[in-house]
């Protein structure tokens, strides 16, 4: 009978195994690491894509309110009541920026440069590098929703207008004005009225001449798609009931039409962009850029916006030569109505979030003033432009 005899077995020492389980600690740290590492990353480039297409939708709609402006106004722009008018307020009275009124003794440009005045209610974003935020308005008129379909009279106090289809219509073009897309109450209404002039007054050596006025009213109500009201005390303040001019206000394009008088309308929009911080106790109180048309309530365009700033390049009346990069126009002496292209910057911030960290960044871009952009200048330095 064999006997077996047990060999003795060394196992791991103390030492040994610590020195094992650091080493397999720290691989799992590294591990993990790379692990958060890779997974913010991942999150940075997720909210530095979404910062950009809010940016980018953001600059991709101002180009084409911009691109528009003056499309369908009088060359030069537009002298108003003596006012003064409002612009970028709302039917319930609120107004979204500052300067609430029309510059330059209440004159209607293709584009209202508003410098400084970009947030509402002048609130501070203390995340915004830049000492100030601009607004900018544009104004033209709507194509979307012509109105050449339509025939326009006014009777005697001017406050109301009668609709009715043309006499010819053009087909695929709207015949109700309450048609999807068509006119609400705080829409603009531009008129253009020519009068044919009544030939050389007998024993009178001057003549009555045709004219062209033109009057912008904010419709304040739509009793049916007939009949549209323009009642004085408007949230805007363009149906006033004085005027330096027979044709200024609405309410004395009754009393001037006579017949031959032609009047042709269409839908203003006046576009302005700006930004505002929502009040304390929302759900999100971070600054964003808003869209207001005429006198509707304004609608958010991008979030996370907190600097929004404008530069424009005007022909000088005077001299002839291009002013670049005029941050302020008017305060320089120059008439928005010879503005040629409009720079803008729009910053956006992502936040994480815990709000402690974030990222910012900048999308500029420019663009021209197509309805505003031809001015010729001759060697006697007098510039005309339209």
């Amino acid at each position: 009978m064999k006997i077996r005899i047990a060999k003795s077995q060394r196992g791991f020492s103390l030492l040994e195994l610590m020195i094992a389980s650091a080493l397999g600690l720290i691989v799992v740290m590294a591990m993990t690491q790379m692990f958060r590492m890779g997974m913010n990353a991942t999150f940075t480039v997720t909210q530095r894509a979404e910062t950009q297409q809010n940016m980018r939708a953001a600059i991709e709609l101002m180009t084409k309110d911009i691109s528009l402006a003056g499309a369908g106004l009088p060359t030069g722009g537009l002298q108003l009541p003596a006012g003064p008018s409002k612009v970028a307020c709302n039917q319930t009275g609120t107004c979204y920026v500052p300067a609430d009124t029309y510059p330059t003794g209440n004159y209607m440009y293709g584009i209202l440069p508003g410098f400084g005045n970009g947030v509402q209610n002048g609130t501070i974003i203390p995340s915004a590098p830049a000492a100030t935020n601009d607004s900018i308005t544009s104004i033209y008129c709507d194509y979307n929703f012509p109105l050449s379909n339509f025939s326009f009279t006014f009777p005697t106090n001017g406050y109301a207008a009668v609709v009715a289809p043309a006499t010819v219509i053009t087909a695929g073009l709207p015949t109700n004005i309450l048609a999807p897309g068509g006119l609400n109450v705080g829409d603009l209404m531009f008129f253009l009225v020519s009068t044919p002039g009544q030939g050389t007054a007998s024993g009178n050596q001057g003549t009555s001449a045709a004219q062209t006025a033109a009057v912008v009213a904010e419709i304040t109500g739509i009793p049916s798609s007939t009949a549209i009201n323009f009642a004085a005390g408007d949230a805007l303040n363009f149906n006033q009931n004085g005027a330096n001019s027979l044709f200024n206000t609405v309410a004395n394009l009754g009393p001037a039409l006579g017949g031959g008088n032609t009047v042709t309308a269409c839908r203003l929009n006046a576009v302005t962009y700006f930004l505002q911080v929502p009040p304390a106790g929302g759900t999100d109180q971070t600054p964003r850029l808003m869209r207001q048309v005429n006198g509707l309530t304004a609608v958010p365009v991008a979030d996370n916006i907190i600097n929004l700033q404008f530069s424009y390049d005007v022909i000088s009346s005077t001299a002839g030569l291009m002013n670049a990069n005029l941050s302020n126009p008017i305060a320089a002496g120059d008439s928005p109505a010879l503005i040629q292209k409009v720079d803008m910057w729009v910053m956006g911030q992502s936040l994480v979030s815990s709000g402690n960290r974030f990222q910012s960044m900048y999308l500029a871009s420019s663009v021209a003033t197509r309805n505003m952009s031809f001015c010729n200048s001759d060697s006697s330095a007098t510039t005309v432009c339209q």
